[in-house]
């Protein structure tokens, strides 16, 4: 059936605007103003985005078999010590969902690659807010329940997840309220983006991931004796911590197609493995989350905090209501400027349609 479509044709590095170029990816670019049709049909021939997309979008599926086996086995409505649990899962099916329509999307313009990465880094953020209230619920050691650090944890984790999205965002395009069609502060913005945008982006990741994990990394590495919470778990936490740093190592210095570019375009560069090892981390950490649930929830019945909505449901609405007024002020200059042009007055060239 596949054979009687016409797929979109793909380019190279130098058919395509710099917008669009990744470090050490030379082949398999799609068209930078495709269709969302021709999108669509990318997912199912080989370009440098096709395991990216698929990396994320299968374990959508799985995550989201996990939420609805908690939500329908466990009584998830009336027991309300599995809300820390089910707003962790939804994250975790919104994140890669998000991510993968982004690297779908993300070629219709260079406008649209901006928005979709937006809503990309704000699915991450809320994912990292669902990771710090699964843990101030069920993973936080024995000494610090209740404490000062531990009632204010969560308030503190909303509070990241919009530095995360805003400077993320920050990262593509700078300060939104700046003009953004002279040709000065753009070709500023491009020199810089090169350098720095990447630097920043792990920086916006990283802050909020330390800050959530600082009770586990507490509990794994720090604490001795009565009250550190040291039980059979704890080796599925250090499989997640483990996986997560890999993610970000590769996610920060793109290897290995720096090495070798143009060996690993279509399969084995930085990107795929990255999404791989960060699905499994997920997978780590979400099996780390239920046996602390279910090993301590009468101790943590009796000593913590109550759970509620607002800590809990509420937290994670709050989280999604910033992040998309984040994502608004950063898209909505990109559509009051006019498209930009050469020198002359022109359009810049793009490469020719499949169809031309």
């Amino acid at each position: 059936m596949l054979s009687l479509i016409r797929l979109p044709r793909v380019f190279t590095i130098n058919q395509v605007p710099k917008a669009f170029h990744e470090d050490g990816i030379i082949s398999g670019y799609r068209h930078p103003c495709s269709s969302a049709t021709d999108c669509v049909l990318s997912l199912f021939q080989l370009t440098n985005e096709t395991l990216n997309i698929w990396t994320h979008f299968l374990p959508t599926w799985y995550f989201l078999y996990k939420l609805l086996t908690v939500v329908l086995m466990q009584d998830a409505w009336r027991d309300v010590f599995t809300w820390p649990l089910l707003v962790f899962l939804l994250s975790v099916c919104v994140y890669p969902l998000a991510s993968s329509c982004a690297h779908t999307f993300s070629t219709m313009s260079p406008r649209a690659r901006h928005v979709c990465f937006f809503f990309d880094y704000g699915a991450l953020s809320f994912y990292s807010l669902g990771s710090a209230i699964t843990y101030s619920a069920y993973v936080v050691p024995d000494k610090w329940v209740n404490s000062t650090f531990h009632l204010y944890f969560i308030p503190i984790a909303i509070f990241n997840t919009v530095v995360c999205t805003a400077l993320s965002c920050y990262s593509r395009l700078g300060l939104p309220f700046l003009q953004y069609n002279h040709d000065i502060i753009k070709r500023y913005r491009e020199c810089r983006s090169v350098k720095w945008g990447r630097v920043l982006r792990v920086l916006a990741f990283a802050y909020p991931y330390l800050f959530d994990n600082i009770p586990l990394f507490y509990r794994l590495f720090v604490c001795a004796g009565e009250g550190c919470t040291d039980n059979g778990n704890n080796s599925l936490h250090c499989w997640h911590v483990t996986l997560a740093f890999l993610t970000a190592f590769l996610f920060a210095t793109h290897l290995p197609e720096r090495l070798a570019p143009g060996c690993f375009d279509y399969f084995g560069h930085s990107h795929q493995l990255f999404h791989v090892c960060g699905i499994i981390s997920t997978h780590f950490q979400m099996q780390a989350i239920e046996a602390d649930m279910a090993l301590r929830r009468p101790w943590l019945q009796t000593h913590a905090p109550p759970i509620t909505f607002a800590n809990t449901a509420g937290a994670g609405l709050l989280c999604v209501a910033l992040s998309l007024c984040v994502i608004y002020v950063f898209s909505v200059p990109l559509y009051w400027t006019p498209a930009e042009k050469g020198k002359h007055g022109r359009k810049a060239k793009t490469p020719a349609r499949a169809s031309d």
